[in-house]
């Protein structure tokens, strides 16, 4: 099949798609984290900055989040490279909604259980690190899976700024040889691929390294 001869290009927008998305779900959870504290536990201008950040993203489309950051901002003099686009558009959509989801973990956290840590005189970042946020993490982990996996699908909007992701690579094959139903249905195939092994990844790593078995 006249496709498959181009699988090169295909890997590497597949491996570029992979690294978009664990560089977005590393920085991205921790923005959440912290805009999750901020809205919950922080001082009130924290409240307010992290609530307005949190509704701008979850109000707006993606793909005018990505534009803004790649074809917007030169105007202010600031120009960043597709690739860089790419990762702070993805990490800041993760970060708003993983830090409502946070939040709503961190809010099920029983009082007993905070008033059991501060009469053992663990200061407010201890009780926060090791005694709210795990708990709060087991339990929305399946959601924070799901939103990395759509975020994960939401990259293929990043090849609109010429970033060589899989959809990037999959529009450049069938330019070129014009078989547009073959490439379409081996790109959906790959991504079906992708969102099927960063769930079973990320459940695995959930169980094994965070929570316990």
């Amino acid at each position: 099949m006249p496709i498959l001869e181009q699988w090169p290009a295909l890997l590497k927008g597949a491996a570029l798609t992979v690294g978009l998305t664990a560089a977005a779900t590393f920085i991205g959870t921790l923005l959440a984290v912290s805009c999750a504290w901020s809205r919950v536990y922080g001082p009130l201008l924290f409240r307010w900055v992290a609530g307005a950040y949190v509704e701008a993203i979850r109000n707006t489309p993606f793909i005018i989040q990505l534009f803004f950051l790649f074809f917007g901002l030169p105007a202010a003099g600031v120009k960043l490279s597709p690739l860089t686009a790419s990762v702070i558009a993805m990490v800041v959509n993760l970060g708003a909604y993983a830090a409502e989801i946070i939040r709503a973990g961190i809010e099920a956290t029983p009082r007993g259980q905070i008033e059991a840590a501060q009469s053992l005189a663990m200061n407010h970042a201890q009780i926060f690190l090791r005694v709210i946020l795990p708990p709060a993490l087991k339990k929305v982990w399946p959601a924070l899976v799901s939103q990395v996996t759509i975020v994960m699908l939401g990259s293929a909007v990043c090849g609109q700024i010429s970033t060589e992701e899989l959809s990037f690579a999959t529009n450049l094959i069938q330019s070129r040889n014009f078989r547009a139903f073959e490439a379409y249905i081996i790109g959906t195939a790959m991504y079906l691929v992708l969102a099927i092994a960063l769930r079973h990844f990320l459940t695995w790593f959930g169980r094994r390294f965070l929570f316990g078995r």
